[in-house]
C-alpha cells in the first residue's frame, strides 16, 4: 500500500459490484474516502468509516444532485468522480422501442453528464480533480444487438474529450477507460445460461492474447492511476483494457 489517494474524496457510481467494486477496493486500499452512489446498498463488508453508501436513482436528476451534495457534506469535499454505473441490453434497432433507447441514454450518458455538472464546482473549489468515465470497447466497435449500448459508450468517449478540453485550465482532468470482457457475477450468470458454457469459456480465452479474462481489479488499477497525481499530464484519453482482444484479427475456424 502506497496511499496514492491519501486525503482524496471520491464518488464511484455503481461502486458496489463488478467493475465498480474493483475500483472502490483499490481506491480504499490507497487511502481514499469513497462514496458508493447507487440505488441498492452494497455488501456490508465493503463499508467502513471511509467507504459509505449514498442511495440514488441515477435516472433522476434530483437524486444525482442530492447525492453529490450529501457526499460533500459528509466528507468535506470532492476530488475524484468515477462515472461507472451503466445499463446494457441486447436489442436491434428493429426490436428496440423509443423508451428502450431513452432508458439506455438516461443511465449511460445523461447521468454521467449530470454527475459531472454537479461535481464540477466542488472539484473546482479544491483546485482541480480527476473524472474517470467507464466507457467500453463497444464504444469503438460493437457486438450484435447493441446499437444503443455502443452509441451510449461512444458518446461517453466523446464527452470525455470535450470535458478535458473545456476544463483542463482549471486543473480538472477527464479520462475514460474502455474495458473488454471483465469477470463479474453478471458475466458468470450469462455464460452459465448458455447451452455449451464450457465451449464458450474456451473460445473467450482464445480471443484474448494474454490468455485470461479481465478482473475488476485490472480496471481498478487503471482507474487508480488516472485518479492519482501520477497521471497529472494525462487528460482526454480513452484507455482500452481488454487483454489485447481488439488487436487480435480473427481467423476462420477450421
Amino acid at each position: 500500500m502506497t496511499d496514492r489517494l491519501a486525503g482524496k474524496i471520491a464518488v464511484i457510481t455503481g461502486g458496489g459490484r463488478g467493475i465498480g467494486a474493483g475500483i472502490t477496493r483499490r481506491f480504499a486500499e490507497e487511502g481514499a474516502s469513497v462514496a458508493i452512489v447507487q440505488r441498492n446498498a452494497p455488501p456490508e463488508t465493503m463499508l467502513s468509516d471511509r467507504v459509505i453508501h449514498v442511495g440514488a436513482d441515477l435516472s433522476r436528476s434530483a437524486d444525482i444532485a442530492a447525492a453529490i451534495e450529501r457526499v460533500v457534506h459528509f466528507f468535506g469535499g470532492l476530488d475524484v468522480l468515477v462515472n461507472n454505473a451503466g445499463l446494457m441490453f441486447e436489442k436491434t434497432v428493429d426490436d428496440m422501442s423509443e423508451t428502450d433507447w431513452d432508458q439506455m441514454m438516461d443511465i449511460n450518458l445523461k447521468a454521467p453528464f449530470l454527475l459531472t455538472k454537479a461535481a464540477m464546482p466542488h472539484l473546482r473549489s479544491r483546485g482541480g480533480g480527476s473524472i474517470v468515465n467507464i466507457g467500453s470497447i463497444e464504444g469503438l466497435a460493437s457486438n450484435p444487438g447493441h446499437p444503443a449500448y455502443s452509441a451510449s459508450k461512444a458518446g461517453i468517449h466523446g464527452f470525455t474529450a470535450a470535458v478535458a478540453v473545456d476544463h483542463g485550465h482549471e486543473g480538472i482532468r477527464c479520462n475514460a477507460i474502455a474495458p473488454g470482457w471483465i469477470n463479474s457475477d453478471l458475466s458468470e450468470v450469462y455464460i452459465e445460461s448458455l447451452a455449451d458454457s464450457s465451449r464458450v469459456r474456451r473460445e473467450l480465452l482464445a480471443m484474448h492474447p494474454v490468455g485470461r479474462l479481465g478482473e475488476p481489479s485490472d480496471v481498478g488499477n487503471l482507474a487508480l492511476w488516472l485518479a492519482s497525481e501520477e497521471s497529472a499530464f494525462v487528460t482526454g484519453q480513452v484507455y482500452v483494457i481488454d487483454g489485447g482482444r481488439t488487436k487480435k484479427l480473427p481467423l476462420p475456424s477450421a
